[in-house]
Formats: C-alpha cells, sequence, structure tokens
C-alpha cells in the first residue's frame, strides 16, 4: 500500500476569522457573479460587450478556483453558493444587451470597495496578494467598463464644478446647518456621494424591476416592489437635492427591461443578490453621512440607513424561511460543549 504525501502549506499560519470571513464571503458573491454573467452572455448580441463579459465571467471563476485552492489546502468546507442549478439558460433575455455592460460596471464599482476593506483585516500574505489582485484586476474591468459605457453615450459623467480660486477655512458654524433658512452650497465630497447614490439606487430601480416582473410568487413580487419603492424614492430624495442646488439632477439613459416574463434565476439567487446589495447600500449610506457636513443630509441619510435596515431585516427573514441563506463559519459554542 502506498501513501500519499500530504501537500506542504505555503505557510504554516493557519487562517484567522478574518481570512476566513473575508474567503468564504467573496466566493459567495463570485459564485453569483458567475451565474449572472452567464446567462446574460447566453443572450448577448453585442459584439464590443461580449468580450468584456468574457473576461468579467473568467476572472469570477478564477477568483472562485484559487478560493478553493486555499480551503482545501486548509481542509476547510468550499461553500455552496450558487451553482448553474440557479439559472435557466432556455429563459429569454430579461435585460437588453447595455444593461450586461452596467452590470460589470457596477459590481467592479462594488467590487472595489468591498476587496479594499477586506484586504486591510488580511494579514496573511498570501490572502493578502490574493485581495491585491482582486483589487486590481477590478479596477482594471471597472476601466474597461466606463471607457466602453462613454464610447457607447450611455455614462452619466458626475457633476461638473468650478474650481476655487484659493483656499478657505471654514469661518462659521452655520457651515454645519441646513435644517432651516438658507443653505450653504453642497461641497465636492457631498456632491460626489449624492451623484453614486443616485446611479447606484437607478442600477437597483432596473434590477428590481426585470426581478418582479418575473418573479411568480406573490409574496416575494410584493416584497421585491417595496425594495424597488424604496430605491425610487432614494433617487428622487437626491435628485430634489440637486435641483434645488440649481444642478441637473441625474437621469436614466433607458430602461434596459425586456417584456420577458419567465425568471431566468432561482428565487434563491434573486433574493440573495437584493440581500447583497442591502448590505452594501447600508454601507456606502453610513459613509456617505460620516463624510456630510449639512445638517439636512446628515438627517436624509440617517432615515434612509433605518428603512434600509429594516427592509434588510425583512430579507433576512424571508430567505431564512426557505432555507436559502447559507450559514457563515461560526465560532466553537463553549457554553453547549461546557454544558454537553
Amino acid at each position: 500500500m502506498t501513501f500519499q504525501k500530504p501537500e506542504v502549506k505555503p505557510t504554516n499560519i493557519e487562517f484567522t476569522c478574518t481570512e476566513i470571513g473575508g474567503l468564504w464571503g467573496v466566493y459567495i458573491q463570485e459564485s453569483l457573479s458567475v451565474c449572472c454573467l452567464t446567462y446574460m452572455m447566453h443572450h448577448l448580441q453585442d459584439g464590443q460587450i461580449l468580450p468584456l463579459a468574457d473576461e468579467a465571467l473568467k476572472l469570477s471563476q478564477s477568483r472562485m478556483d484559487r478560493i478553493k485552492q486555499f480551503f482545501l489546502a486548509e481542509n476547510f468546507p468550499i461553500p455552496a453558493g450558487f451553482s448553474e442549478g440557479d439559472v435557466n439558460l432556455a429563459a429569454p433575455p430579461l435585460f437588453h444587451d447595455t444593461f450586461t455592460l452596467s452590470f460589470i460596471y457596477m459590481m467592479n464599482r462594488l467590487g472595489m470597495i468591498n476587496f479594499s476593506f477586506v484586504a486591510s483585516n488580511n494579514v496573511r500574505l498570501d490572502v493578502l496578494d490574493f485581495f491585491k489582485e482582486c483589487i486590481h484586476t477590478s479596477t482594471e474591468l471597472f476601466g474597461k467598463a466606463v471607457r466602453m459605457m462613454l464610447e457607447k453615450g450611455i455614462y452619466d459623467r458626475p457633476p461638473k464644478m468650478n474650481y476655487p480660486s484659493k483656499i478657505e477655512y471654514v469661518q462659521k458654524k452655520s457651515f454645519l446647518d441646513g435644517m432651516f433658512g438658507k443653505k450653504r452650497p453642497l461641497n465636492a465630497i457631498e456632491l460626489s456621494e449624492i451623484f453614486f447614490n443616485i446611479e447606484r439606487n437607478y442600477f437597483s430601480v432596473i434590477l428590481m424591476l426585470g426581478f418582479a416582473q418575473v418573479m411568480k410568487d406573490k409574496k416575494l413580487k410584493d416584497f421585491i416592489i417595496a425594495g424597488k419603492k424604496i430605491s425610487e424614492k432614494q433617487v428622487e430624495l437626491f435628485n430634489d437635492l440637486l435641483m434645488q442646488e440649481d444642478l441637473l439632477g441625474t437621469v436614466t439613459v433607458s430602461m434596459e427591461v425586456t417584456d420577458s416574463t419567465v425568471s431566468p434565476f432561482s428565487d434563491k439567487l434573486i433574493i440573495s443578490m437584493i440581500n447583497v446589495l442591502n448590505s452594501i447600500d447600508i454601507l456606502l449610506i453610513s459613509h456617505a453621512l460620516s463624510l456630510s457636513m449639512r445638517a439636512d443630509l446628515t438627517a436624509h441619510y440617517a432615515k434612509i440607513i433605518a428603512e434600509v435596515m429594516a427592509y434588510g431585516k425583512d430579507t433576512f427573514d424571508i430567505m431564512v424561511e426557505h432555507e436559502w441563506l447559507e450559514q457563515p463559519p461560526l465560532t466553537t459554542d463553549r457554553q453547549q460543549l461546557i454544558q454537553s
């Protein structure tokens, strides 16, 4: 009888909670992206977008393979995530070709943010190198998507503003005011956050519209419509703020949703996608809140966070009820061990 020599680890440092949580979460998200991109590519007709979509799909697949290698080397269970069983390639196209480009743009924009958070928490160098590569490749793909969107005329640039003529320092406490009376103009940081909140919620509105259109379960359809209304409310609120500042509001280029009523994705994948967007929305609205220096903006953001968190709780309850929520790795329950 022959015995195989155990594979030598590249390092003798075991995973900590940060490596486990980061790799586990990214694997789930990349498996979701693989399902979405596989379906979109199956119907994609635009010869310019097709190579970019293929690059995005292969990138997500390669990240999943690398994470599998990490987990196998540590004898760690590989997450279930999402698979071909969550995709119906026979379903007609739900979105027009340009939405595939919007999807690549948004997923990599959000990916750059997420990978930066995850990388900054990791101390095992091989895992850190992996996330550094993820940041680099997502940045590259994001840039390619922006360039193509500009070429096709479907990218709405952030608002322009005049350059200041000199450096100034805040002189009055009224700089923080804004609830009542005269408000100071928005600063560049606040304006940037407002623009990207509008953009992100337009993406959610389009996605939710498509999901609501194909969802057969009445309860889940109503839930999706409720989420769509939350995003629409944010778009309206922030556009109104821009108009009050004598800045043109941001408008969507096209609806990008076809008339299909056949779902291309499992109910599990659809609700899980909403769950991912909820989590990111809370993170980015909190970021905008932390950077806002006008009282009316902080009040708006605080109210939005509460509403999105309530919707997130409903999302969690639905996923638990249907046994769709894969449990993140838990620490050892010492009390249970003691009592057993």
